[in-house]
C-alpha cells in the first residue's frame, strides 16, 4: 500500500470517528452548549469560590452547580407546574362551557371601554344560532386541546434539558481549566494567531450576549414591578422575581403579566386588567426587543444590526441556544470578512 493511500485511509478513519461522535452527541449538543455558556459567564465567581475553599475544585464545582440548580431549575419547575395546572383547568372550563350550551357573552366583555358593547352585541348575535355555534366550538376544541398539551409538553421537555445542563455544568466547572487549555491549543494548531483571535471573539461575544440577557431580565422585572404596583396586583415583588427568571425563557414574561391580568378580570377589575394587558404587551415584552440588542452590542463590540439579526435568526434556527450561537457565528463571519478584504493581513 502506498503512502498516499495510507494517508487517505487514516484521514477517512478520523473523519468516520468524528462523524460518529457527532452523531452520538447530536441530541445533547444544545445542552452541552448551554452548560458551557453558563460556566463561561459564571467562571469568575467559580474562581473566587476556589480561592475561598483553598483550591478544592470538586467542592467548588458542587457548590456552583447547586447555585445554578437553584437559579435555573426552581423557576423552570414552577413554570412547568403552573402551566400544567393552567392547561388542565382551561380544558375543563372549555369542556364544561361547551357541554352547558350557554353561549351568552361574559358580563365583563360589555364593560370593555370603546369596543365592549359592540363585541358583546356581535357575540350575542352569534349565540343566537346555538346549533352552529356549538358545532364550531366542538371543531375548535380538539385543535385547542392539542395546542395546549403541546405547549405543556414543550415546557416539560425544557425542564428535562435544563436538568441535563446542570448535570453537565458540574464537570465543566471541575475540569474547566484543563478543557480551556486544550481548546486554546486546538485553536492554535488549527488557525494559529487567527484561531486564538477567533476563540477570544467567541468568549467576548458569549459574555456580551449573557450580559444582554441578564440586563434585559432585570429591566423587564423592573417595569413589571412598576406595572404590578400601579394595578394593585398582590405580591408584586414575587411576580417581578418570576418575571426576571422567566424572561430568560421564550414567552416567559407573558405568563406572569397575563396571569396577573386574568386575576384582575376575575376580581371584576376590568379597567386594571386591560391596563395590565396593555402594559405587559407594550412595555414589559417590548423591553426584550429594545434593551437586549443595545446591551449586547455594547458588551460585545458588535454592530447592533448584527446582534439583532444574530439573536432573532439564531432563535429561529437553533432554538433557545441560538440566542448565543447566532451572534457568535455572525461575529466570526464578520472577522473573516474583514481579514479577507485586506490582502496584506492574509499574506502576513
Amino acid at each position: 500500500m502506498s503512502e498516499t493511500l495510507r494517508r487517505q485511509a487514516r484521514l477517512a478513519l478520523v473523519a468516520v470517528i468524528f462523524l460518529g461522535a457527532a452523531w452520538v452527541l447530536a441530541p445533547f449538543l444544545a445542552a452541552l452548549f448551554f452548560a458551557a455558556i453558563l460556566c463561561l459567564t459564571t467562571w469568575p465567581a467559580h474562581c473566587w469560590l476556589i480561592a475561598r475553599l483553598k483550591g478544592r475544585k470538586t467542592l467548588a464545582a458542587s457548590l456552583m452547580t447547586l447555585a445554578l440548580a437553584l437559579a435555573v431549575l426552581v423557576p423552570m419547575s414552577y413554570l412547568a407546574a403552573t402551566v400544567a395546572d393552567g392547561v388542565g383547568w382551561l380544558l375543563n372550563t372549555l369542556r364544561a362551557w361547551l357541554a352547558a350550551g350557554d353561549f351568552s357573552p361574559p358580563r365583563w366583555l360589555a364593560e370593555l371601554p370603546w369596543v365592549g358593547k359592540h363585541l358583546a352585541a356581535y357575540w350575542a348575535k352569534l349565540a343566537g344560532s346555538q346549533e352552529e355555534l356549538a358545532r364550531l366550538g366542538q371543531q375548535l376544541f380538539e385543535p385547542t386541546r392539542k395546542l395546549l398539551l403541546a405547549t405543556a409538553s414543550l415546557i416539560g421537555q425544557g425542564l428535562l434539558e435544563l436538568i441535563l445542563v446542570v448535570f453537565v455544568a458540574f464537570f465543566f466547572y471541575r475540569d474547566g481549566e484543563e478543557l480551556a487549555a486544550k481548546l486554546a491549543l486546538f485553536a492554535d494548531r488549527l488557525g494559529g494567531e487567527l484561531g486564538g483571535r477567533m476563540l477570544e471573539l467567541v468568549r467576548t461575544t458569549v459574555m456580551g450576549v449573557m450580559v444582554g440577557i441578564v440586563g434585559t431580565a432585570a429591566a423587564q422585572a423592573l417595569v413589571a414591578l412598576l406595572g404590578f404596583l400601579i394595578a394593585g396586583v398582590p405580591a408584586p415583588l414575587l411576580l417581578a422575581a418570576a418575571t426576571f427568571f422567566l424572561s430568560m425563557v421564550p414567552f416567559g414574561p407573558p405568563l406572569v403579566w397575563g396571569g396577573a391580568a386574568w386575576w384582575l378580570f376575575d376580581q371584576n377589575e376590568t379597567g386594571w386588567a386591560i391596563f395590565m394587558v396593555v402594559w405587559g404587551a407594550a412595555i414589559i415584552s417590548s423591553v426584550d426587543n429594545v434593551v437586549k440588542p443595545i446591551l449586547i452590542s455594547r458588551s460585545a463590540s458588535l454592530p447592533i444590526l448584527l446582534i439583532a439579526l444574530g439573536v432573532f435568526g439564531g432563535v429561529m434556527s437553533f432554538g433557545f441556544v441560538g440566542i448565543f450561537l447566532g451572534p457568535v457565528i455572525l461575529a466570526l463571519a464578520r472577522m473573516l470578512a474583514e481579514l479577507w478584504s485586506e490582502p496584506a493581513k492574509i499574506a502576513a
